[in-house]
């Protein structure tokens, strides 16, 4: 009787040719994933530029393009900080191969730094899970590349509308309007956005690199910064 897969012993030459094409396919999509992730703030950019360069062509130009280039910008920011979460799946994976069988390898140290790492990827390939949650894959986009946009198209909008020689707040108020919305309204989710923005910044969890957060304890490699 021919016998099964399982009940065949794994040489030591299959376990590393099996373990380097495994590295190989998730390391494509580790890349695949980020370059997604590049797209979206190109897009982001371009929509910025584009919004604001229509805005300040001329004065009779509305500034609720602008406003509309707030929103916009909060899409694409919600839409990477999704994306985010499945590159962070792949990348941690990559990361956990890297340390832990490539790096003693290159040491010529053939000790993992983590114990048991094959059954922590293991049980991720039999019950894949995001690592961390949107909140914090929203934070971690935001801080790298999205707050330097809400930050400009903040400004840009209050250079547009205040009004010339104005030096009272009631008329930069009522400036802010968009028939038929009041600049009161206006003004207050423009800012209210802008305010919950700043507070997922500052009171939002940040993402941890895997070795930290998940994978294991004590780990003896630096914190690293958000990507």
């Amino acid at each position: 009787m021919r016998p099964s897969f399982e009940d065949s012993p794994l040489t030591r030459s299959e376990y590393i040719s099996a373990l380097v094409h495994f590295y190989r396919g998730e390391l494509s999509r580790s890349n695949d994933w980020r370059a997604r992730l590049d797209t979206t703030t190109n897009w982001s950019i371009i929509s910025v530029m584009g919004l604001l360069s229509f805005s300040f062509s001329g004065d009779n130009r509305s500034h609720g393009s602008i406003v509309l280039g707030i929103f916009i910008t909060l899409q694409f920011l919600i839409i990477e900080a999704r994306r985010y979460r499945f590159f962070d799946v792949w990348r941690n994976r990559v990361r956990m191969i890297e340390e832990n069988f490539y790096g003693p390898i290159l040491t010529r140290d053939l000790s993992s730094p983590t114990s048991h790492w094959g059954n922590l990827v293991a049980g991720d390939l039999l019950r894949p899970r995001f690592k961390i949650t949107f909140l914090q894959a929203f934070r971690a986009r935001l801080k790298r590349n999205y707050w330097f946009l809400f930050a400009v198209l903040l400004v840009a909008w209050l250079v547009k509308t205040h009004p010339l020689g104005a030096t009272e707040i009631a008329p930069w108020i009522e400036s802010m309007g968009i028939t038929p919305i009041p600049g009161w309204l206006i003004m207050s989710v423009v800012f209210g956005t802008n305010l919950v923005l700043l507070a997922i910044l500052v009171l939002a969890p940040r993402v941890e690199p895997p070795e930290l957060a998940y994978w294991t304890t004590g780990s003896p490699f630096s914190h690293n910064a958000d990507l």
